[in-house]
């Protein structure tokens, strides 16, 4: 089994740590962003989601132009475009790609910031239930031979059909995200990829079997897993910790500056919730899981790191492997600097550990 590595391009130079200076849309930032991740070898690159940001399936496209071979994983929330047009958008998009299309579907946990959008459904529960009618026509446009109905709660289609079907064989990739029962429940009808934000071993391995449980429901077979973390590296294992704790010192200044604000009740989402709650039981957590960027930020987004010399970060990412994970998105808090770092030698070593597992487990086999 192969193992792929997942890259995230922001709209601009910025993150916890680092604010931003230039434009909102910053284009070269975008343009040098993109290709540091063809260049270091990335297989895929996010493009997040949000109510107030430009749009990323613009600046997707914008990447698909700047580079040659990156796939463009692009996030989308169901419920704010017809997906009959949504299915046609990205079966275009991945023709025009020549395959080099991804889809990220997002539902959504923060209703105050989906209503900025005009989203009128405020339970969680049933955002999910307009997310798998969505999948469901999404799919029956990108796979249909002949035209179709289809007559749900949230969606009434009639003679629904698409001329044009994903460039991709197997079709436009989509990846699920949530760790809610709802969310876990979409995924066994529509998910070809599960995603996780990072974890401890013991809850990445118990969603994953909720997700297997879920998907046999359905007779389908199990997706593949993707996990996210935000990988802090040095030379030696002090000074990777080290550095863990000046970039929290660099993120307080940012709050501080730019007036920070938890929201009462804490997160609206599942996957926030989770991670503070592991937070709540220590800053380190198995060999080297490192809550401490979660609990400053209310774990606004994936937030939990692994600390330690890229040859350690890279035994710890094989451990996931071991438990069935074979995605891994990685981004960092300087977002160039750390994509490059990456590419010179985490992402190989990961690679090389991946081999020579699988070719110990195949002997093993013989």
């Amino acid at each position: 089994m192969s193992v792929e590595f997942i890259g995230f391009i922001g709209n601009n130079n910025s993150s916890e740590t680092t604010p931003r200076s230039g434009p909102l849309l910053d284009v070269t930032h975008i343009e040098t962003l993109a290709k540091a991740h063809e260049y270091a070898g990335f297989d895929r690159a996010l493009l997040a989601f949000h109510a107030t940001l430009p749009d990323c399936l613009q600046v997707g496209q914008h990447v698909a132009y700047a580079t040659e071979r990156l796939n463009v994983f692009i996030a989308q929330r169901p419920g704010f475009t017809a997906p009959t047009l949504f299915a046609r958008q990205f079966a275009t998009l991945d023709h025009l790609t020549r395959g080099r299309i991804s889809l990220n579907v997002i539902t959504g946990g923060d209703s105050t910031e989906l209503a900025q959008d005009g989203n009128t459904i405020d339970d969680k529960d049933e955002r999910y239930v307009r997310t798998r009618e969505f999948l469901d026509v999404v799919r029956a446009e990108w796979t249909s031979e002949k035209p179709f109905d289809y007559n749900g709660k949230y969606y009434q289609v009639k003679g629904g059909f698409s001329q044009i079907k994903p460039y991709q064989r197997n079709g436009i990739p989509v990846f699920i995200a949530g760790a809610s029962d709802a969310a876990i429940e979409v995924a066994g009808h529509h998910a070809d990829v599960f995603a996780l934000w990072g974890e401890t071993y013991d809850e990445v391995r118990n969603i994953i079997a909720r997700v297997k449980a879920a998907c046999a429901k359905q007779g389908r077979p199990a997706p593949r897993f993707s996990l996210s973390f935000r990988p802090i590296l040095a030379d030696t294992e002090e000074k990777a910790w080290a550095k863990a704790e000046a970039l929290l010192e660099r993120a307080k200044a940012v709050q501080n500056k730019t007036g920070f604000a938890r929201k009462a009740g804490g997160p609206a989402n599942e996957g926030s919730k989770r991670l503070l709650a592991l937070a709540a039981k220590g800053e380190r957590l198995d060999k080297r899981l490192w809550t401490g960027m979660a609990a400053l930020t209310d774990a606004r987004g994936n937030s939990t790191s692994l600390v330690g010399t890229p040859q350690q970060v890279a035994e710890s990412l094989l451990e996931y492997y071991d438990l069935g994970v074979d995605i891994f998105l990685i981004r960092g808090f300087d977002p160039l600097i750390d994509c490059i770092e990456y590419g010179r030698e985490l992402m190989p070593l990961v690679r090389k550990l991946v081999a020579e597992r699988d070719k110990t487990r195949g002997v093993a086999a013989e």
